[in-house]
């Protein structure tokens, strides 16, 4: 596995996942470039820059299992062991994001090959900065929160950020402005991808997203501190800027921008960002986050570790959860369980707790629900609305949702309505009425074994009186009911046309009958059913 963004690079393009662009491109080219590509591009001859860019090292499943040094459905239980076993960050005393160092009148961000990404947005936007920042009510010793914001460049050394949604960045922001101070924060970019993934990881105030990181490489990740604020950055970035949000309040016009909704965002606002100082690698490069599936796809882990762990709580048994990138991998959830009576509307309600979560649907484990014909099929057989669709209204959502009205006078953050679809087989209904068409012998014929000219002839079958066979089947029948399929089986010497003589002959006799699941027994049996009463 990469130890870092560098060693990520060659293991992409070792693995045929990177296209180097060699030929020049104009910057506002490469967004559009990089989405119609299926692999990461790294342009190397930007017009106009010295520094090369990359972009689309995130935005699939294969990309991601690389950095993850696992299969992409391992990512999960990785992230799961970073929470369960953090492992705190280490500080060094320098690393190759200090190779560089520019400072004062030498701080250009306009150097930077920040791409614009969709044509409304509100200009170059820096999309992968890791943000490092601290509650300025506990000084130098508070626990270090990561989070990925972005940034519109607006001037040299001046840019926008979006923090409108509550979170713990927005706290210590408006705790600065409150006591008319800036806030030091140091942005990352060109970081290890479990540093982008922790990063966005919603954790309770006073837990470390780099503690998590840590936890799923298997040591800390190095920081050392910057020059010019009170704060560490990550010691192996790509650049770095050092940075103070400034006590602006959020009075200021920043946006709009391509969200992870695949649509684009409001006009916000916001406060500014003042850069004291760009320091970087030698020879660095640019990372520039593609919007939105560079956004969608590292989300899938976390809300799969968020909805695993409230289901655990909750007593749930989980055999499988699939967060889907057409809910953005944010809003929507599947969920398969091993129900106890009731777990289904428990599953729903622990599921619909998680941070954004707005859909959720819980079928049974034989769902497959990376298939969404199975998931709809569960769905369509298994579900009465009035029983089954649970609605929760009022309850807190992302504010990007754009099917939310817009806030009111007295709340600047909406709340949304929340469903789940329960469509587990019910308690109450005969399970026989849910055994799926399997036919006979499927694990053992395979069809390319008969295409072509003969070779064999007939597989001879051995001679018996209809009489004799059906003897020996009303024997069977009367220990235990068997189905067509097994008497077959059990017969099969004899051939398939013998079995269904003497099956017809104990018809005729009267004394053939069926159990409540269809199978063959004998018509006074304990195993017979009963006719319904009319």
């Amino acid at each position: 596995m990469a130890k870092n963004f560098r060693e990520l690079i060659d293991d992409l393009r070792a693995a045929g996942q990177l296209i180097d662009i060699q030929k020049p491109v104009d910057i506002r080219h490469i967004a559009t470039l990089v989405d119609q590509s299926d692999k990461a591009l790294m342009f190397s001859n930007v017009n106009g820059y010295d520094m090369p860019v990359i972009s689309g090292v995130t935005n699939s499943r294969e990309r991601l299992a690389i950095a993850a040094g696992c299969d992409f459905s391992e990512i999960e239980s990785r992230l799961r062991d970073g929470l369960d076993h953090p492992v705190q960050p280490v500080f060094v005393n320098t690393g190759p994001s200090r190779e560089l160092m520019y400072q004062d009148n030498e701080v250009d961000l306009f150097n930077l090959p920040i791409p614009l990404f969709s044509i409304l947005d509100g200009g170059p936007m820096i999309t992968a900065g890791i943000t490092l920042s601290r509650d300025p009510d506990e000084g130098a010793d508070a626990s270090i929160n990561a989070g990925v914001y972005r940034y519109l460049v607006k001037e040299k050394n001046l840019t926008g950020i979006d923090i409108v949604t509550p979170n713990n960045l927005h706290l210590y922001a408006a705790k600065a402005y409150e006591k008319g101070e800036p806030l030091p924060i140091s942005i990352n970019i060109g970081t290890h991808p479990f540093e982008l993934i922790c990063s966005t990881y919603k954790a309770r105030a006073g837990v470390s997203e780099l503690g998590i990181a840590g936890g799923m490489r298997g040591a800390g990740v190095s920081l050392t501190q910057c020059h010019t604020i009170d704060m560490p950055c990550i010691a192996d970035a790509e650049i770095v800027l050092e940075a103070e949000i400034l006590p602006t309040g959020w009075t200021q016009p920043e946006g709009r921008f391509g969200e992870f909704t695949r649509l684009m965002g409001g006009l916000h606002w916001n406060p500014l960002v003042r850069i004291k100082a760009i320091s970087a690698r030698k020879e660095a490069i640019y990372y520039a986050l593609h919007m939105p599936w560079e956004n969608i796809w590292p989300s899938g882990p976390i809300y799969e570790a968020n909805v695993r762990r409230v289901l655990d709580e909750a007593g749930v048994n989980v055999t499988a959860v699939n967060i889907t990138p057409g809910g953005c991998c944010h809003w929507h959830a599947i969920v398969a369980i091993r129900p106890l009576p009731g777990d289904g509307k428990n599953a729903i309600t622990a599921a619909l707790s998680v941070a954004d979560m707005k859909h959720v649907t819980v079928v049974d484990h034989d769902i497959d629900i990376f298939d969404p014909v199975d998931v709809e099929w569960a769905v369509a057989t298994r579900v009465q609305a009035d029983r089954d669709v649970v609605i929760i209204s009022g309850a807190r959502s992302k504010p990007l949702d754009p099917s939310i009205p817009p806030a009111g006078p007295y709340s600047r953050v909406p709340t949304t309505a929340k469903m789940g679809i329960d469509a587990t087989i019910p308690d109450n209904v005969p399970r026989e009425r849910f055994h799926r068409i399997e036919y006979a012998y499927a694990d053992d014929v395979k069809l390319s074994d008969f295409l072509g000219p003969a070779e064999e002839g007939v597989t001879p079958t051995l001679d018996i009186a209809v009489e004799e066979l059906a003897t020996k089947i009303e024997i069977l029948i009367t220990k235990e009911p068997l189905y067509f399929s097994e008497l077959c089986e059990k017969f099969i010497d004899f051939g398939f046309q013998s079995v269904t003589r003497a099956v017809g002959s104990l018809h005729q006799k009267g004394t053939l009958w069926q159990d409540p699941e269809g199978r063959f027994c004998l018509k006074e049996s304990t195993f017979a059913a009963k006719a319904p009463e009319r």
